[in-house]
């Protein structure tokens, strides 16, 4: 179902939106013409005159309108993809969980740092511009997820969402995809952890709170920064960081475990704000956290490294010599143990200073561990899988 968007590309450029903002040292001397350009052609544009980044490259031209408010919107596109299974398993011993569920593949949130965008080179389609807006939805993933519930071997563990894309993107709201999950979820009594950045979330608490109460569920928020302007440049469709922390106000007050993720930390971007994130969190109720390093795997280090340097173009230098000095001297390291807290002094002073937050605000003081022995397998499934 083709969805289109009333969001200009002026708010997936982050150049762009501080020259519109009156900051105009940040657009580089291009002049209306060389904007209209970069906000045309989207993420990497800056370092990708090939096109390899996004399928096709755009040569700049004066339609004389001399004005960015009369680009044309960004239309978002989603296909559905009939999946034939719909949990994911991992062996990973850097996460607490070894199953997840991603309703939707490509996020509309557009989050410049996000570690998922190479997936989308799997399938032939850019990490950058497309996999903002060229989406994917699962609609049979509630049916295929009570088939696999009902089977006999099947072993109940916690199940996470939004470890890939975000379950709660706008496109939710349309398709419902992560709602019809839940319902199979709280009608078979099975632990859920559910990771987002949209206040979305807060939709579904009639399913949530009924869970929380038989300790079948937690949600943690992502927050990144408290500025509004520069979440709007990092994480353009994302929910205000105002309205994330209403979400987990709204979510604990309905008794539900609410939790928050200071992810991803940027050094000299966002890692100054790790305590004011965590007494605003706490405030509204959270009583769990953690933080995720700022991780760049393949084409994401050219995509953030471009929109670093149009950005901040006075730290661009700093701020990757100090990322590479928790990477081992490279953009990132994948290594177990590693990729998601970094190693080095830096990343040893990060660790420490949420340690001592986390104290301070008795956040982590005693962790909600979710319940699995209420467990109950559908039977439909179940009769129909017996006859393989």
């Amino acid at each position: 179902m083709p969805r289109s968007t009333n969001l200009h590309l002026q708010e997936f450029h982050p150049a762009v939106g501080a020259f519109a903002a009156g900051d105009e040292h940040h657009a580089d001397g291009l002049g209306d013409a060389g904007i209209a350009q970069a906000r045309r052609r989207g993420r990497g544009a800056g370092i990708n005159p090939s096109g390899r980044h996004e399928p096709t490259a755009l040569v700049s031209v004066d339609d004389g309108w001399g004005s960015l408010d009369d680009l044309p919107p960004l239309k978002t596109t989603v296909q559905i993809e009939q999946a034939r299974k719909i949990i994911t398993r991992n062996e990973s011993p850097d996460i607490s969980f070894d199953r997840s569920i991603n309703p939707y593949r490509g996020c509309e949130h557009g989050c410049i740092y996000c570690f998922a965008r190479p997936s989308h080179a799997n399938m032939g389609l850019s990490p950058g511009l497309d996999f903002e807006t060229r989406l994917f939805a699962k609609p049979n993933a509630a049916e295929l997820l009570e088939r696999e519930l009902s089977a006999p071997s099947y072993q109940p563990k916690p199940i996470a969402m939004g470890t890939n894309t975000d379950p709660y993107q706008p496109i939710e709201k349309d398709y419902g995809i992560t709602r019809a999950v839940l319902e199979v979820l709280a009608k078979t009594d099975h632990p859920v952890l559910i990771v987002t950045k949209s206040a979305l979330v807060t939709r579904d608490i009639d399913i949530l709170a009924p869970m929380a109460k038989k300790g079948l569920v937690k949600v943690a928020l992502s927050v990144t920064t408290l500025d509004r302007k520069l979440a709007r440049a990092m994480e353009p469709r994302a929910s205000t960081p105002e309205r994330r922390l209403e979400a987990i106000r709204q979510l604990s007050e309905a008794g539900i475990p609410t939790g928050v993720m200071v992810a991803p930390v940027i050094p000299m971007v966002t890692d100054m704000e790790i305590e004011r994130i965590l007494d605003a969190s706490a405030v509204m109720g959270a009583r769990e956290a953690g933080y995720v390093l700022l991780r760049l795997p393949l084409e994401v280090a050219d995509l953030f490294r471009d929109w670093l340097l149009r950005l901040f173009p006075d730290r661009y230098r700093h701020v990757m010599s100090v990322l590479r000095s928790m990477r081992g001297g490279k953009d990132y390291d994948a290594e177990w143990g590693k990729r998601m807290r970094g190693s080095g002094p830096y990343a040893w002073q990060i660790g420490r200073r949420f340690e001592i937050a986390t104290r301070r605000l008795a956040i982590n003081k005693a962790k909600t561990k979710l319940r699995t022995d209420l467990f109950v397998k559908p039977t439909a499934g179940g009769v129909q899988l017996s006859l393989f």
